[in-house]
């Protein structure tokens, strides 16, 4: 992506937004990509359907995909905005059925042969692995305390096969017939005879690398994704021997074999095909599932908040992993980011906690916590300032701790930024507004949701994701420019997400936050959540 003024650009690698229209960009800027577009919005559950394509399970896209593994094609076979919300996993029955879990909903969804959806169940809590053993379906939930069920495709309730499982992941029945699936808290692999009417749980291995998946190869032989350490491993059901089939990163999330091959998945939405003697090969290259907010830190490196993961971005354009999820120190799921101090950011969590955050270290403090649904964070002299968008509520914290409220009664805020004066400006739903001693006032009007917030040299820029656009402010005047439109940020036109509403203990709430900074050169980083990628713009 490249333009200077002119509604002509030419996408340079492949997206999951779509746009009938380009960017368009005003005289004197140049809008270009920072980090390539995503193909996919993450990628977690994987199965092999009936076509022969690899099936991929979105859960912050609400999508699900069909991979041509031999080619690369990705076809949308449930797009985001439809009736499936957040599937984690999915499965197939023996007409061509799919059914998908539902983590963030606890529901699971049957989506027949012709495309029409219907909800099987909506009482299953982190509905997570899914398989089918001769049209018999099998569902996990991945909490703790979790229960392992077969589901009665007649309508009648689950028989309960298992219960107070710690965290049960992706599962399969093994060629002995029992079922076989990963405990995330256990750190272990386990299996019961799914038919007895007392199922009694067997270790079949441990010490693992916090396992979330379990398929069988052609030889009998478990094939298992390691979270927490990037292993995938080749184990046998009756020693529980292990092999390392390769090494990759940390966020690994699933497996399926398709002809004998074996794919992966990872949260960044790559998708690899394990080689023989340790070797791989990316057949679907990962990227940002958002991203969130953004800051430049005093190494001059853009930062990016994506949930998942906290990364600093090279100078090619490709994605250091500074810390994920997994990783020790890191505060939960990423959203506000703002840097505090020498490897050191202040950050908002979907799990409603405000904290310091120093990834080199590993280390964590956590300021405040139990806030319903944070959003933009910013600093102000020895106070922290936060949003806290389910409460439409403006807070400061202390270096002691103490919370106090700024402004309240707010309509869906996201971002806030603090000016050279230090006044404390905060978008909300038509406007960004100035807090006071005794409320709020206008400053800018006419938006729609305004995310992203920043001020450089008297002039606010305001990343407005309802108009897809950056809109440049004078805060003496009041003149407006709008120096870029039709940005691939949000939903794709047409669109309407249903909410994320978060997957403890792993996340909170998650919902969109295009952020924007600016580096020592007056360059522009924006949030492209809809594709994926960090924008730049930058004067001509």
């Amino acid at each position: 992506m490249t333009t200077t003024g002119s509604p002509s650009v030419q996408r340079d690698s492949p997206s999951r937004h779509w746009s009938a229209t380009p960017p368009e960009v005003a005289t004197g800027w140049r809008l270009d990509r920072l980090t390539a577009p995503s193909r996919l919005f993450g990628a977690n559950g994987l199965r092999t359907g009936p076509d022969g394509r690899v099936y991929v399970a979105q859960v912050t896209g609400s999508q699900i995909s069909a991979l041509d593994v031999s080619t690369g094609a990705v076809e949308t076979i449930s797009a985001k905005g439809g009736d499936i919300v957040a599937p984690d996993d999915v499965a197939f029955d023996s007409r061509g059925n799919l059914v998908a879990t539902e983590v963030m909903d606890g529901r699971v969804s049957l989506r027949d042969t012709s495309g029409t959806t219907r909800v099987l169940r909506d009482d299953v809590p982190s509905a997570n692995g899914i398989t089918f053993h001769r049209d018999r379906l099998f569902i996990g939930e991945c909490r703790e305390g979790g229960r392992l069920m077969e589901f009665d495709l007649a309508g009648g309730p689950p028989r309960v096969l298992l219960e107070d499982v710690p965290s049960p992941n992706a599962m399969e029945v093994g060629p002995d017939g029992l079922l076989y699936f990963p405990v995330m808290g256990a750190n272990e692999i386990w299996r019961i005879d799914p038919f007895a009417d007392d199922a009694r749980p067997q270790t079949v291995a441990s010490g693992l690398g916090v396992p979330d998946s379990v398929k069988f190869d052609a030889d009998g032989f478990i094939v298992s994704t390691q979270v927490a350490s990037g292993q995938v491993l080749r184990i046998d059901p009756r020693t529980g021997d292990q092999t390392l089939l390769a090494q990759l990163s940390p966020g690994l999330d699933n497996c399926t074999l398709v002809d004998g091959r074996l794919f992966v998945s990872n949260f960044t939405g790559e998708i690899t095909e394990i080689l023989g003697g340790g070797d791989t090969r990316t057949t679907l290259p990962g990227g940002l599932n958002w991203p969130l907010d953004l800051a430049v830190g005093g190494d001059g490196r853009v930062y990016v908040a994506d949930g998942t993961y906290f990364y600093a971005v090279e100078p090619d354009g490709s994605l250091q992993t500074v810390g994920m999820l997994f990783s020790p120190g890191y505060p939960g799921f990423l959203r506000g980011l703002v840097p505090s101090g020498p490897g050191e950011f202040v950050v908002t969590t979907s799990g409603g906690q405000i904290a310091r955050y120093r990834p080199g270290s590993g280390e964590t403090d956590y300021l405040a916590d139990g806030f319903d649904q944070l959003y933009g964070v910013a600093v102000r002299g020895d106070d922290v300032v936060a949003v806290e968008q389910g409460t439409g509520r403006v807070l400061s914290v202390n270096r002691a701790g103490t919370v106090g409220v700024l402004a309240s009664g707010l309509s869906e805020p996201v971002g806030v930024v603090v000016t050279a004066a230090g006044d404390l400006l905060v978008g909300e739903t038509g406007r960004v507004v100035r807090v006071t001693a005794s409320g709020t006032e206008t400053v800018v009007d006419g938006l729609v949701r305004p995310h992203g917030l920043l001020v450089v040299a008297g002039t606010l820029y305001v990343v407005d994701a309802g108009q897809k656009a950056v809109i440049a402010v004078d805060l003496e005047t009041g003149g407006r420019t709008t120096i870029a439109a039709g940005l691939p940020i949000g939903a794709p036109p047409g669109v309407d997400p249903k909410p994320l509403r978060g997957m403890p203990p792993f996340s909170g709430p998650q919902g969109p936050f295009a952020g924007i900074a600016a580096g020592p050169d007056g360059t522009l980083y924006v949030s492209a959540d809809g594709e994926g990628s960090v924008l730049t713009l930058r004067r001509t």
